[in-house]
């Protein structure tokens, strides 16, 4: 059955499986390598196998969590054949885990800062300019109306009601007010052009 190491193409250009002094030729010698020995070379081989397929900056501290996890759960295994598809599996569950962490936060839907830059509090432009020419023809307009049409928006710039207005101006019915309202802003959007915006 091929492993996950044999079967993976970024691990060709890593290491050799077996660190010199290991193996045939450690048992011939009477030499035995422990897994403290081992674990430098691991750790690249990690590092390498993460950094493939992640932000490097992450790779070493999934690397580091992986050679913990070694150490502290698999420290029966020694033989280097053992710990390289032990350690890239588990690698392959952190890199996962770390995966859904980023998108259950949405850390990997985030737009940086800069490229979205946050709009001023300043108002627009051309939305200042628009704003600035309807007052200039609303006053002109206003400028060339009678007497009872400028008191009539003045009483209505003030909050006033339609029944306040027809006592503070003394019009016998409150639809003679209307009248007078309906009127005045008719002749004030004749004298703007037929329409209260450009």
């Amino acid at each position: 059955m091929e492993g996950p190491l044999e079967s993976d193409p970024t691990t060709h250009d890593l290491p050799p499986l077996t660190p010199p002094g290991f193996g045939a030729d450690a048992m011939e010698t009477g030499q035995l390598v422990t897994q403290e020995q081992i674990l430098p070379q691991l750790r690249e081989r990690i590092l390498a196998f993460a950094a493939s397929r992640y932000e490097r900056e992450h790779a070493e501290d999934l690397a580091q969590e992986v050679l913990v996890v070694i150490h502290e759960k698999y420290g029966h295994v020694e033989r280097m054949e053992e710990l390289v598809p032990l350690a890239l599996q588990i690698l392959r569950f952190k890199l996962v885990a770390h995966w859904r962490k980023q998108t259950r936060r949405g850390e990997r839907s985030q737009v940086q800062v800069d490229d979205c830059p946050i709009p001023g509090d300043a108002p627009d432009p051309e939305a200042t300019l628009a704003r600035k020419e309807l007052l200039a023809r609303l006053s002109a307009g206003i400028a060339r109306m009678g007497d009872r049409c400028k008191e009539l928006f003045r009483l209505k710039l003030q909050g006033l009601s339609f029944p306040e207005i027809r006592t503070r101006m003394g019009a016998e019915a409150l639809n003679t007010v209307y009248t007078w309202d309906h009127r005045c802003r008719k002749q004030l959007l004749e004298w703007m052009g037929g329409r209260w915006e450009r």
